[in-house]
């Protein structure tokens, strides 16, 4: 019965790409046409941060920047779905801000795959970045809260939503220079009950990794209230 009446609405109303509108096979994707304009991150890529590599000389590659920071880093691992360029950037914006919550499937697909080193080691909870509630009541969705969700339901993994909380309204990060952004973030979050993740292992998730401030801020906080460890997975990451 289901099956007969999923084909009389896409007879009706048949699927099209979530980028160009073009009329597909399925739901929740992209016509062949734009998916093969997706940059992918696949291997070599760091296996600390990520960080997509020219050279595929070993699986255990780590970059450059990983092995030369002085300072321990707050992620067990980083990973992410995609590069974030002009034509990712568009379908990521439109889920962000215009409100297009259909995207959430696709892109939470996208990262489930690109989480196969998190899912390995071995994940407690996934948390999302919070919003300040200023924000949230303007925007009227927190689209990491949003795609958190969705992930959760491909990993099995449950998701806390009442943990992690942004206290501090901060100006948008995208206004500001790399510096700026770890002096704007700073202190923004905090903790409410702490007994839930101490000793948990927990999977940060949100949409873009910039310069990774706001996560990195996030982790610290996460790890000053007892987490044994926290990975970051998101949809993009920008790469210069």
């Amino acid at each position: 019965m289901k099956k007969m009446l999923k084909k009389i609405i896409n007879f009706i109303l048949p699927p099209r790409c979530l980028n160009c509108g073009k009329v597909i096979n399925n739901d929740d994707a992209l016509c062949v046409e734009c998916l093969k304009k997706i940059n992918f991150i696949t291997a070599p890529y760091c296996k600390k941060c990520g960080k997509p590599l020219e050279h595929n000389i070993s699986n255990d590659l780590v970059c450059g920047e990983c092995l030369n920071t002085t300072k321990q880093s707050c992620f067990r691992i980083s990973r992410s779905a995609v590069i974030y360029d002009e034509f990712s950037k568009k379908i990521i914006l439109d889920f962000k801000f215009a409100s297009h919550i259909e995207n959430k499937k696709l892109l939470a697909n996208w990262m489930f795959l690109a989480g196969t080193d998190i899912w390995k080691k071995d994940c407690d909870v996934i948390i999302p970045v919070p919003m300040h509630f200023t924000r949230f009541f303007k925007r009227r969705y927190n689209q990491s809260a949003i795609i958190a969700k969705e992930l959760s339901k491909l990993c099995k993994i449950d998701v806390m939503y009442d943990v992690l909380k942004k206290g501090k309204y901060t100006k948008p990060q995208i206004e500001c220079t790399s510096k700026q952004r770890i002096k704007n973030i700073k202190d923004a979050f905090y903790i409410e009950n702490s007994e839930k993740i101490k000793g948990k292992r927990i999977v940060l998730v949100d949409d873009v990794y910039t310069t990774g401030s706001t996560l990195k801020e996030c982790a610290k906080t996460l790890l000053k209230a007892g987490a044994k460890s926290v990975d970051t997975l998101t949809i993009a990451k920008v790469h210069k």
